[in-house]
């Protein structure tokens, strides 16, 4: 199988790569229209990226059967057009939740002791105890959680060994699952920001959060409480941040932004980092040596599980809902032909297969298929089916 790395990536993935018979093309700077021409002098068959943007040029230059994104997000994906032309794309969720967790109270901590400012006065040979010895500590402010998935998740344990209650929004968030972590449970993105003193965003960057933290989510933030995102730039209005930051003494800390660079260096100058109170990182949340490893070792993992069986383990692009309106099961005995019948006979009858399977019973003498269909399912079809001498059994189940 041949794999293009258009990414930095582990050296031990490398290696696991080759070792698993795979042909690796490690090209880390290949951006824009050199990644286009990589990947139509390579022809790989599995693409795998950390941030390097993924268009439908980049998707339609070469015969492309898989896109990997080595982190947990994938809205650097042309996803539509990957669906469109048939190609799986696949993330590593999970791997980086520890890193961004870590890098997310880093800066919840930095922003009360305002350590940055600190740091930078004393090598400009300004000593300001007077004016830096005013931090509010942490212990028993309330922490908001705006997301509750892994990452999200592993910011309540810190949150607790720090002394902080932590109240928490999630569209999945259960009552029951809120009692199980000891935190409370809010009904809006909304409330959170009226019951916290420190904000932190967990967010997965899609249709529906694109936005959702907008001019009435920090205005019902408390005045001088802290914002923390770590998710994505574009899950928040960074205008309304920054009349927050300037009208209601909010301090920010952010490792995204909205359109940043999307390579390891580059000039970027957001305006909101030159409001006082603002501190921003460099989209590191999953930057630690742990985080890579384990991010490349599934990224490995998702390679040679579809190089081995054609299946894609944390597929993200596959219908969760077709327009199947029947399920037909079909008993057969295991002999040739009687598929393609069953098939011959569903083209005939108009009908669009959905989903299909087909097991084989113990012994190997007879299977089982199961097709999902779209579509107006007669009885002559199921008749057409049943007249094969090898069918068993017909049975029809609407979905």
């Amino acid at each position: 199988m041949q794999v293009l790395i258009a990414d930095s990536f582990e050296s031990a993935g490398l290696d696991a790569l080759r070792a698993a018979g795979c042909e690796v093309t490690y090209q880390p700077a290949a951006k824009d229209a050199a990644l286009v021409e990589a990947v139509a002098a390579a022809a790989p068959d599995v693409l795998i990226v950390r941030s390097t943007k993924v268009p439908e040029d980049v998707l339609r230059a070469g015969p492309l059967k898989l896109v990997v994104r080595a982190g947990a997000g994938y809205n650097t994906i042309d996803v539509a057009t990957a669906s469109r032309l048939g190609i799986y794309v696949a993330n590593c969720p999970g791997k980086n939740s520890v890193a961004v967790a870590e890098l997310a109270f880093g800066l919840i901590a930095a922003l009360d002791r305002r350590i940055a400012d600190n740091v930078a006065d004393l090598r400009a040979g300004v000593w300001n105890k007077a004016e830096y010895g005013k931090a509010r500590g942490l212990f028993g402010r309330t922490l908001g959680l705006i997301g509750l998935g892994g990452i999200g998740s592993a910011m309540v344990p810190r949150a607790q060994a720090f002394g902080m209650p932590v109240v928490a929004w999630s569209r999945s968030l259960t009552d029951a699952r809120a009692a199980e972590l000891g935190i409370v449970r809010a009904e809006s993105p909304l409330e959170v920001a009226a019951q916290a003193d420190v904000v932190s965003v967990h967010l997965a960057l899609n249709g529906a959060t694109r936005g959702l933290l907008g001019a009435d989510f920090f205005a019902a933030m408390r005045p001088g409480a802290y914002f923390v995102n770590t998710a994505r730039g574009e899950v928040i209005d960074q205008d309304a941040l920054a009349a927050a930051v300037r009208d209601k003494g909010v301090r920010a800390g952010l490792d995204v932004f909205a359109g940043e660079p999307s390579g390891g260096k580059g000039e970027f100058h957001p305006d909101i980092v030159d409001l006082p109170g603002v501190y921003g990182t460099h989209h590191i949340g999953a930057s630690t040596d742990q985080a890579q490893q384990a991010i490349a070792d599934e990224a490995v993992r998702i390679v040679t599980v579809f190089a081995a069986t054609g299946e894609v383990p944390n597929v993200v692009n596959l219908a969760r809902v077709t327009p199947a309106g029947r399920t037909v099961i079909i008993r057969h005995l295991d002999r040739p032909g009687v598929l393609a019948a069953t098939l011959d006979a569903i083209s005939r009858g108009g009908l669009n297969v959905q989903e299909m399977e087909n097991v084989v019973f113990s012994g190997g003498e007879a299977a089982v298929a199961r097709i999902n269909l779209e579509g107006t399912l007669t009885d002559a079809v199921v008749q057409a089916i049943r007249a094969n001498d090898s069918v068993l059994d017909v049975q029809v189940i609407a979905l």
